[in-house]
């Protein structure tokens, strides 16, 4: 999102006979470039394409939510992030 932005993974994992523990994981990548391709060539804006795969890539963790205002209150927080971010 930014050339100014880092990201450190300390993964651990420990395997003992048959118990396994895990206690760190995290995704880190660019946005993905055929997608990016795909909403540009529809006429979608960079930023707003941008916002659109993040939102996406986050609306699979919030949908696990039950409670739906815990859900609005994190896609209103989100949201005003990304404009903030983006714009």
């Amino acid at each position: 999102m930014s050339p100014k932005s880092w990201a450190q993974s300390r993964p651990y994992l420990e395997i003992k006979a048959n118990d396994v523990r895990c206690t760190h994981g995290a995704t880190v990548g660019k946005i993905d470039r055929e997608q990016m391709y795909y909403l540009r060539s529809r006429g979608i804006y960079q930023k707003e394409a941008e916002k659109l795969i993040l939102k996406g890539f986050l609306g699979e963790v919030i949908d696990r939510f039950d409670d739906s205002k815990i859900k609005e209150e994190i896609l209103i927080s989100i949201n005003k992030r990304l404009d903030n971010l983006l714009n």
